[in-house]
């Protein structure tokens, strides 16, 4: 039901984009939209700090005339995800970070207590791993025993062997350290884990590194949000498409479905694509601009997308594309 909504959504939201005026003014600092101009500008900032990123032009049925022909939309490939969603551990409870977000709203994680430390912090023990036996225990432990001393003395007393006589012995040849061995592990062992499965299908391949699934990320300008959006689409190890349940999997739960939909790419032909919806771009970066300019600060325009960038990964945390540049808020 909620993807035939979001179907109806995009066809309605496709008419209004044709029927929308192209921005001509810039309304950055009122209301954090931007300008095609301003788009590209912040393009090409994101492209030189971050040669990751390059200009596309795309399909030539699908230019929009209101942007450069070689610069409709940037791309960065081969963006690695090593986990899922559900694998994250969070520690605290997830809050909206604007209660009058919505559906739509973006998550906080890792809450802190009012001292400024994490409940996880609070609940630490001390414990230390003692280098010669498998087992932890704590700093009251290392107290010796009673007789504990003299068996250590006797031990110590103990004549050192000679190494003359263990060479002649054999027993230095018995095991070589500079020659590797290996042994193959049971095959029930391998499939107890899907790590253990993958590495064992690495190893019988001649392969010793754990492919993982990466993405392809593309940012379009929305002519009628007036602002930038993100397209992401997923491989497997193999490099084949990922489904979209799969895809699905690299979202946070929260915005799966909701902010995050499946919908046609506005420079590329073919199957649809995954997408973060812009419907609330535009309010955070202004929000983000009114904080930088009550701290005395001034943001400029060509910081778009990379601020742009670093809120989105609330959305898609596990994928690890590059931020580019630290930005401070103060």
């Amino acid at each position: 039901m909620q993807s035939v909504l979001n179907t109806v959504k995009g066809t309605a939201l496709n008419v209004a984009e044709y029927l929308t005026p192209v921005l001509k003014e810039s309304k950055f600092r009122e209301t954090g939209v931007l300008t095609p101009e301003e788009f590209v500008a912040a393009g090409d900032h994101l492209v030189h700090h971050c040669p990751t990123w390059q200009w596309a032009a795309g399909d030539e049925t699908k230019t929009k005339p209101y942007l450069p022909k070689d610069k409709q939309f940037l791309i960065t490939r081969n963006v690695p995800c090593y986990r899922r969603c559900k694998q994250m551990e969070y520690v605290g409870e997830e809050t909206l970070v604007e209660e009058e977000s919505g559906d739509g709203g973006w998550v906080e994680t890792h809450q802190l207590n009012d001292d400024g430390t994490t409940q996880l912090e609070d609940k630490i023990c001390e414990l230390t791993m003692e280098e010669t036996k498998e087992e932890m225990h704590t700093p009251d432990s290392d107290k010796p025993a009673p007789g504990a001393g003299a068996e250590a003395d006797d031990e110590d007393d103990d004549e050192a062997i000679d190494m003359d006589d263990f060479e002649e012995s054999g027993m230095l040849e018995l095991v070589d350290p500079a020659v590797a061995t290996t042994t193959r592990k049971p095959e029930a062992e391998a499939k107890a884990s899907p790590v253990a499965a993958a590495s064992s299908d690495a190893e019988a391949s001649g392969d010793s590194v754990l492919h993982t699934r990466t993405y392809d990320l593309h940012i379009s300008y929305d002519k009628y949000y007036q602002t930038p959006r993100l397209w992401v689409v997923g491989y497997d190890e193999q490099r084949k498409p990922l489904t979209v349940e799969q895809m699905y999997e690299d979202v946070s739960q929260d915005h799966a479905k909701k902010t995050v939909t499946m919908e046609s790419h506005p420079h590329l032909p073919g199957p649809n694509m995954a997408s973060v919806h812009p419907c609330r771009h535009a309010d955070i970066m202004k929000k983000i601009i009114q904080t930088v300019e009550e701290g005395g600060g001034q943001l400029g325009v060509h910081l778009y997308l990379i601020i742009f960038l670093k809120f989105v990964q609330t959305v898609i945390p596990t994928i690890e594309y590059d931020f580019t540049q630290n930005f401070n808020m103060s």
